[in-house]
């Protein structure tokens, strides 16, 4: 994917699968990525289903696409968007593409995609299944575009909710060292930005928010049990990451 705000994305969301509450957040982290060029969403419109994204579609410039389901209990909402992806695949339009839904139904969408050289996102759920996440180059879950205020704890009620540290979390620590061992030099020191791009590779549903930590940078400073974390000022302000023991 291009690294530059030149990058346009197709958004394609399954109207029937997603919630219309969290599209101003799935726009803004979109957006991060590049500029949104295409912006479809697929469903049943006669249906009362679909009746919260009326509202948010003119304000958000975003075409709707009618998909009867001619079979009951069968969904084809999958097909339309599929056929249109591969539409804009072909006609060369955009660089990337980003699926909003957590249907594992589009799990060869995103690989076909990948195939073709395009960068794909998926946005969904924390339930999606794990092939389609694995199928895209980096997933979000909607639950970490969630903003909750947390009422700070004091006195004993802050001793009893105390969440363990993050170096406790067995599976997480896994994954980093697995990320660590991928981004390490001869000298057994990684820079934060390789070991960042070695998590996603390994898992593209990787979200430091998942941790509660807003920030890459945050997530490793929790992990000064575990870390020697440095600030190269004299290099540009880089930080490099060595594991202890």
């Amino acid at each position: 994917m291009k690294k530059s705000n030149d990058t346009t994305i197709a958004l394609l969301i399954d109207g029937d699968n997603a919630a219309p509450r969290r599209l101003a957040a799935i726009l803004e982290e979109v957006s991060k990525q590049g500029t949104i060029t295409v912006r479809r969403i697929y469903g049943d419109w006669t249906s009362n289903g679909m009746s919260g994204w009326k509202e948010l579609l003119n304000a958000n410039a975003i075409q709707p696409v009618q998909q009867f389901a001619y079979t009951k209990g069968k969904n084809s909402t999958d097909s339309a968007l599929i056929i249109d992806a591969m539409d804009l695949l072909h006609g060369g339009r955009v660089d990337a593409f980003c699926i909003v839904s957590s249907d594992s139904d589009y799990t060869r969408l995103a690989t076909r995609l990948r195939e073709s050289g395009l960068y794909v996102m998926g946005v969904g759920e924390k339930k999606t299944p794990d092939a389609f996440v694995q199928a895209c180059e980096r997933f979000i879950y909607v639950e970490n575009l969630e903003t909750v205020d947390e009422p700070k704890a004091t006195g004993k009620t802050a001793k009893q909710k105390a969440t363990p540290p993050l170096s406790a979390n067995s599976a997480f620590m896994r994954l980093f060292r697995k990320a660590f061992n991928m981004a390490k030099d001869d000298d057994d020191m990684a820079l934060l930005s390789n070991i960042g791009q070695a998590l996603r590779r390994l898992d593209p549903g990787f979200d430091p928010r998942s941790y509660d930590h807003g920030s890459l940078s945050s997530l490793v400073n929790a992990l000064q049990d575990k870390l020697d974390v440095d600030r190269e000022a004299e290099k540009g302000n880089r930080v490099v990451v060595r594991m202890k023991g």
